[in-house]
């Protein structure tokens, strides 16, 4: 249960604050922080976004007014010493918040958590969390509510886009009635789902389009075509033009197969090493799975960071899942 009057208690106590959240940001990432952003400011608040990331192209249009700030490069730690309070967004791990995990460690002033995952380190913040939430942009619109702070058209649409993205489009079994009852009120409040839409999935540059169908050329099934999995390398993205960002999403592609019941896919990072992240459509629990190598998530999605060659990044990874799903996943079909 969501300790909301503490939440309250503390946002009504201060008055200047800094709000980030997680590198490789997904829409509710960044629009459960833009959401989070309008109610502070409607209560009259200063509000500064800083987070150890530039903005992905195709989630450019979340922050039209260019609000968020890039550590190091459009600001420095020291510029936040006159915040009060800082809020973190949609993760509770050290390993997603990069550059910024040194400057919330030496943060001196109040530290919050609003989140709906279920890992987690202590980031020495008061938590607020609801693991059932189907997205942290819902937990925002919970936080307006609480506040009293009326959903005004630039809250409901980045709210809606968190929600939208983080169920698949109500794809995903963790969408309910109570989405929809949410999803139509940030319509009455003005969000756009045509637009929003066009944004998120008809945008797309023709380098991401070159990287898809290299990335589900090498798809390979496993386990009678209940296991999927793919890879991104480097070599791809140069040879494809395409931008880190533009790998989100695909891994959710190859679970189109009739009969896939995961999907696995490692995408190797500029820095060394590979992300690697999860999907399951059966008993198989992504976050127990991920948290065995330092990552974390949900049941349904979860993603890690191994550093080490594709050869025994993918052994290590595959050899888990496959265990996984010839225990607690044989025979599962649904979600």
């Amino acid at each position: 249960m969501t300790n909301w009057p503490g939440f309250v208690e503390l946002v009504l106590r201060h008055q200047r604050f800094v709000l980030t959240t997680h590198i490789r940001p997904d829409c509710d990432a960044l629009g459960s922080t833009m959401a989070m952003t309008h109610v502070l400011e409607s209560l009259g608040k200063d509000v500064l976004i800083c987070c150890a990331f530039a903005v992905p192209r195709n989630l450019r249009f979340i922050d039209p007014q260019k609000k968020i700030r890039q550590l190091g490069v459009d600001i420095e730690p020291e510029q936040l010493a006159d915040r009060e309070a800082l809020m973190i967004l949609d993760t509770s791990a050290w390993a997603q918040l990069g550059a910024m995990a040194d400057a919330i460690r030496s943060f001196p002033g109040a530290k919050m958590v609003l989140d709906h995952h279920v890992s987690g380190d202590d980031l020495g913040a008061i938590e607020f969390k609801d693991v059932e939430a189907e997205a942290t942009g819902r937990l925002v619109i919970d936080a307006a509510d609480q506040l009293k702070v009326p959903v005004t058209p630039e809250i409901a649409r980045a709210a809606f886009a968190a929600v939208a993205t983080d169920t698949g489009w109500f794809r995903f079994s963790s969408t309910s009635s109570g989405t929809m009852r949410l999803i139509a009120r940030l319509i009455d409040a003005g969000a756009k789902p045509d637009q929003i839409y066009k944004d998120l999935y008809e945008n797309d540059s023709l380098a991401r389009l070159k990287l898809i169908g290299r990335t589900l050329g090498r798809a390979e099934t496993e386990l009678d075509g209940r296991l999927i999995h793919t890879s991104i390398d480097l070599e791809d993205f140069r040879a494809t033009g395409a931008e880190p960002s533009d790998s989100e999403d695909i891994i959710n592609m190859t679970l189109g197969v009739s009969g896939t019941q995961a999907a696995v896919i490692f995408v190797e990072q500029q820095t060394g090493g590979f992300k690697i992240s999860l999907r399951s459509r059966c008993a198989m629990d992504c976050a127990a799975l991920a948290e065995q190598f330092g990552g974390g998530g949900h049941k349904k999605a979860a993603g890690l960071f191994i550093n080490e060659p594709l050869d025994s990044a993918r052994r290590k990874v595959l050899d888990a899942v496959r265990a996984a799903l010839r225990g607690e996943g044989r025979g599962e079909r649904g979600e």
